[in-house]
């Protein structure tokens, strides 16, 4: 190995997981941490560890000087960028090889073409890949359309457009979560192509001139335009297509001058023509069904192609077995819209039977500074109905108490008719029907049972009549009960528990005042949903805001989120200020209905 050491500048379960494969190579490892992560599990994992900066991605693993200080000070010979962050920096790339260090990734040139969405695309026709157009100006627009970054990706600054009248909402939004994000507010146009297949191809490519692709997954199932469920081989590709498809990504592959591992993007339609989208410069979140179904490292791949060694295989060499499938478990809440969770994980146990890449444990704090994204679930079967099943299980097996997460969301997702035919497109989670599980308050009554119950206070209530909180409803129910009491954990007077597969919190009202009965619904305040930084405040007060645009925009793990009301309103007065980071319940706005 032309390298002995090796820094990850990422964190989470990606660094773990590069750091994993590097020790298995005899590397030596080094972690770069931020405040919120100082005693993170990628920190305690590493063989050394520096901090680079505040708790803000900015100030941290987004700082390229920071990072660079640190390889230096570690005596680093080489920097894996994980994704996400700096992955796919053309100036970092650059940074890295001016210090003397091995970049493992691609070129500094490969970055920067295929960094700009409408350059890809010119080098993908150039190959005689197909592409969809862009629209160069905004006089002749067909609608619906897509608002995308021309950097970057994960579906941050991305937009559906469906008519005129929404188009300028959808680029102020866009423009302004991609300079966040990327530090890059540039936007292309393009038709939305609806109902289609998000597939894409994992290509590696050598020093020496050697490009192979090691099959396809389908991401289709993608909630704001990033993935949620992804599965190898794609259903939708019979033998044709799929040759099609691997053959188009060698061809950009080769035109881009393309080292390393990357994944070139398609979009299927429904006529079984596919397009161009885009080709992500680096590993992607969803390479462990591809390394299911190859049995090959990724990851050692890519030091290898970093260290000068040839591919460890030529195409014909590459073989795929079974099915693959992995599920995104995130910090967030189906039931309103998606919404980001930050706060405490009080009770963390995943399952086995499947692969799971985490870097998480019981009391881990989930920062709402990055990804919602907390773990993965992998299942390999040697079909697909097996890998989905046993996925689901798995799901239906893990235990993520504290805070909602979409555990239960997933496994309903892949036990849907739809999915489980192989029929998901990009516009499924849209027509997906998904109603939260409400608790069985009597089958988990042994929780308050015994010794005056499991919270402080049932002791002066010897009925053991329990007034509970549950989705800011107060319930009562007799808290009397024998049996099994179901897996919980206790912080102060909340339980958070499983039942059926579904995570549950209840907390103690018995103490609570009555409620007022005839109150409105809306009281006049706007408070903050979830933890997150303000991005923008639309209005002053005195000024009318219409039904349905958004009155306080708020940035929450790297997406923007508009708070907005089903009426008109009159601001009277405002609270917060751009930039400030507030958390759930702390007030942004008050009115009056307009």
């Amino acid at each position: 190995m032309k390298f002995a050491s090796v820094l990850v500048a990422n964190r989470g379960e990606i660094a773990l997981r590069v750091m994993r494969t590097a020790k298995r190579m005899g590397l030596r490892t080094i972690a770069v941490y931020s405040d919120a992560d100082r005693d993170a599990l990628h920190v305690r994992a590493a063989d050394a560890a520096f901090h680079v900066g505040g708790s803000s991605p900015r100030d941290s693993y987004l700082n390229i000087d920071s990072v660079l200080a640190a390889a230096k000070a570690a005596g680093a010979d080489a920097v894996h960028p994980g994704y996400g962050f700096l992955a796919e920096s053309e100036r970092f790339a650059i940074e890295v090889q001016n210090h003397e260090l091995i970049w493992i990734g691609p070129p500094a040139a490969a970055l920067r073409a295929m960094g700009d969405k409408g350059e890809a695309k010119r080098i993908a026709r150039a190959a005689g890949v197909p592409a969809l157009p862009e629209y160069v100006t905004h006089g002749k627009l067909e609608f619906p359309l897509l608002v995308k970054a021309a950097a970057g990706g994960g579906g941050r600054g991305m937009r559906l457009v469906r008519n005129a009248a929404e188009l300028p909402a959808a680029l102020a939004s866009a423009r302004s979560e991609a300079e966040h994000a990327f530090g890059d507010g540039r936007l292309l146009l393009e038709p939305a192509i609806e109902a289609a297949r998000h597939v894409e191809v994992q290509v590696f490519a050598d020093m020496l001139g050697g490009v192979v692709h090691l099959g396809e997954r389908d991401c289709s199932v993608q909630r704001r335009h990033q993935k949620l469920i992804e599965e190898s081989p794609a259903p939708a590709l019979d033998a044709k297509l799929r040759a099609a498809t691997g053959a188009a990504a060698l061809a950009v592959a080769r035109a881009a001058g393309y080292v390393g591992a990357g994944t070139v993007e398609f979009l299927l339609d429904q006529g079984g023509r596919f397009w161009f989208m885009e080709m992500n410069t680096r590993l992607q979140v969803e390479h462990t069904v591809t390394e299911a179904c190859t049995g090959i490292d990724l990851v050692e791949w890519q030091l290898r192609v970093a260290a000068g060694e040839p591919l460890p295989a030529r195409q014909d060499e590459i073989r795929f077995a079974g099915h693959a499938i992995e599920a995104r478990l995130c910090a967030e809440d189906p039931a309103r819209a998606f919404l980001p969770q930050a706060g405490v994980l009080a009770l963390w146990q995943p399952p086995a039977g499947v692969r799971v890449e985490h870097a998480l444990a019981s009391g881990a704090v989930i920062a709402p500074h990055y990804d919602s994204m907390i773990a993965k679930l992998i299942a390999h079967a040697p079909s697909r109905d097996e890998a989905r099943e046993q996925l689901a299980r798995a799901l239906d097996a893990t235990v993520a108490l504290g805070l909602p997460t979409n555990k239960a969301f997933l496994a309903a997702v892949l036990r849907d008719e739809a999915f489980a035919a192989g029929k998901a497109t990009t516009d499924f989670l849209a027509r997906f029907g998904f109603e939260s599980a409400k608790p069985d308050l009597q089958a988990a009554a042994p929780l308050f049972a015994g010794d005056y119950g499991e919270w402080t206070g049932w002791s002066n209530n010897p009925a053991h009549c329990a007034r509970v909180k549950f989705d800011e409803k107060v319930l009562a129910f007799n808290a009397g009960g024998t049996g099994a009491k179901p897996t919980h954990v206790v912080e102060g007077d909340t339980v958070h528990f499983v039942q059926r597969g579904h995570s549950f919190t209840l907390r103690n009202a018995l103490y609570d005042p009555p409620q007022k009965r005839g109150v409105a619904a809306v009281d006049g305040r706007l408070a903050a949903p979830m933890n997150g930084r303000v991005v923008a405040v639309n209005g002053k007060v005195g000024d009318t805001i219409a039904a349905g645009q958004p009155l306080v925009v708020l940035e929450a793990m790297k997406m923007e989120h508009g708070l907005e009301l089903p009426f008109s309103i009159r601001i009277t007065s405002i609270h917060v200020r751009t930039g400030v980071q507030v958390a759930p319940g702390n007030l942004l706005v008050e009115f009056e209905p307009a």
